[in-house]
């Protein structure tokens, strides 16, 4: 069990993040790709995800600096969630700036619970972990395994957001606490959450960020260390037909598998070249040029040249195609 204790100014200070957080989607998720929990609710995304890994050498090899850092449950290092908001980059950042002697802590903490618990592998030695490779590894694994479902995660993400800033609205913390039941109770001042372990967890006027999550399974997860800024991560409502649209029964029906995964990939910010869509997809250069002027022709993709590259990104059209799922 860990208890949240709040004060009045936590109260006021009480957080919930709009969109999933990458960092902690990409941690959540390996934990269930290394285990066969939630048949029902992860099985399509796994069997295909681990099924990439399997025929991609290159991918693994740029995955290693991930080896050892993040078990199937148990302590996790706290320097891989930086909770900054929904952009990756800014995370990876963080990421790479942490410094030496909370890192060596960490992998000590890390090593020390494997050892207690009997738990299978060995933590890096601090010395040995290089922080810009591990975030370089966390973005790769992003847009593999993560990416091409995005856009439907983010929107199962804002609906229990909705859900739940409604109930703060219409019958304050009381309600909103409420609406985390089963994973939570509110006993004020109190919030108690089905966790592995026995903490208690004095808030101290720092508040609480709660971030809703899709790969977060059965019960809630937070940061290990209670002097960091307190997080509280719970898994969001995941409904069969939820599922069926997230893992491509939506889009790939309108667009077929391949072109819904291209545009999936190439629904960001600054777009994908038709290098990096083929590498994510795992169809070969030649078609993805034929698929992309498919798309292009079709309004859900604009091209445009930027330096020596070509940069394809969704168009708006696009965008709601996914968003539909």
């Amino acid at each position: 069990m860990l208890r949240l204790h709040f004060t009045a100014d936590d109260l006021k200070r009480i957080r919930l993040l709009p969109d999933p957080d990458p960092t902690w989607e990409i941690i959540c998720s390996i934990c269930r790709l290394k285990t066969d929990e939630g048949p029902t609710a992860f099985g399509a995304w796994r069997d295909a995800t681990r099924h990439r890994l399997h025929g991609d050498q290159r991918l693994r090899a740029a995955l290693l600096p991930l080896r050892g850092l993040i078990p199937s449950s148990g302590y996790i290092p706290d320097f891989l969630t930086p909770t900054v908001g929904d952009e990756l980059p800014a995370a990876l950042d963080t990421i790479r700036g942490t410094p030496r002697r909370d890192i060596a802590s960490q992998l000590v903490r890390l090593d020390t619970v494997r050892r207690r618990t009997g738990r299978p592998g060995t933590a890096p030695r601090p010395d040995d972990l290089d922080t810009a490779a591990v975030a370089g590894a966390l973005e790769t694994y992003f847009e593999t395994a993560l990416r091409p479902h995005w856009p439907r995660m983010r929107a199962l993400v804002r609906a229990d957001v909705d859900v739940r800033t409604r109930a703060l609205l219409d019958g304050g913390v009381q309600a909103f606490f409420a609406r985390l039941a089963p994973l939570a109770r509110w006993r004020d001042p109190v919030l108690e959450v089905d966790y592995p372990v026995d903490r208690d967890v004095s808030l101290n006027g720092r508040g609480l960020l709660l971030v809703p999550s899709f790969f977060c399974w059965r019960r809630p997860t937070a940061l290990a260390d209670p002097a960091l800024p307190p997080v509280l991560v719970y898994p969001v409502a995941k409904r069969p037909w939820d599922l069926a649209q997230t893992w491509g029964a939506g889009a790939a029906r309108l667009l077929g598998r391949t072109r819904a995964a291209i545009l999936s990939t190439v629904a960001r910010r600054d777009g994908r070249t038709s290098s990096d869509v083929a590498h994510a997809v795992g169809v070969a250069q030649s078609s993805i040029s034929y698929q992309i002027a498919v798309l292009r022709e079709s309004g859900l993709v604009a091209s445009h040249r930027t330096g020596k590259y070509v940069v394809h990104t969704a168009t708006p059209l696009g965008l709601r195609i996914l968003d539909a799922g």
